[in-house]
């Protein structure tokens, strides 16, 4: 069987940044949601799925991103959604109101966006789930709302390269228990990347997957 192939990108843009909850744009597109630690990879994640070069911004400093930033994109075959790169969460260097006033932002927007139909969260392949991945998990499967459908997640393993090939498949069955479905991404390994955009669009456009 043929490897999947991700979609072309005709258009990927910068939207919008939102620091606060007044600034977030208004709803057009279907949204799918990134988060993770701080130092899971976001952002290079975002560039490779986005097939662009440095659109999102990446740094070596952990928590860089200090908004949820916004990115509409549309591929050859038709499909047009908006990206959301949210503030990594876990960094303790920065001041506990920063922590705490971007956690408030981040949590109102999974919680009460009724355009969010998926939120894809990263998870460092060496590390695991931790606690603060969990919870997050907990809280978006778990709200419900009478205006909006509860969005859909997806755990991705980022760092696959970083194992060894023999630890790679047994990391992402781990990962998987709980009935999950675990992507692993791994660096200038296309397949991973590939794999992510099929399970986007069977979580948003095509249904289930």
């Amino acid at each position: 069987m043929a490897r999947p192939e991700a979609p072309p990108i005709v258009s990927a843009e910068f939207r919008a940044a939102a620091r606060s909850v007044a600034e977030l744009p208004g709803p057009v597109l279907v949204e799918v949601a990134f988060a993770g630690r701080s130092n899971v990879g976001k952002s290079t994640l975002l560039n490779a799925v986005m097939q662009r070069k440095g659109l999102a911004r990446t740094s070596s400093t952990p928590g860089c991103t200090r908004a949820l930033t916004f990115f509409d994109v549309r591929t050859r075959d038709g499909a047009a959604l908006t990206f959301v790169d949210l503030p990594g969460y876990g960094y303790a260097k920065r001041s506990k109101d920063e922590r705490e006033s971007w956690a408030d932002l981040a949590e109102r927007y999974l919680l009460e966006r009724s355009s969010l139909a998926l939120v894809v969260v990263l998870v460092d392949a060496r590390r695991g789930l931790e606690p603060d991945d969990q919870d997050l998990f907990e809280m978006i499967e778990t709200s419900r709302r009478r205006d909006r459908r509860t969005p859909k997640t997806l755990l991705v393993a980022t760092k696959l390269d970083r194992l060894a090939r023999s630890e790679q498949k047994p990391t992402l069955a781990r990962l998987a228990r709980h009935g999950r479905t675990a992507v692993g991404v791994a660096r200038g390994e296309p397949a991973g990347i590939a794999e992510l955009w099929r399970q986007i669009r069977a979580a948003i456009l095509d249904g289930p997957s």
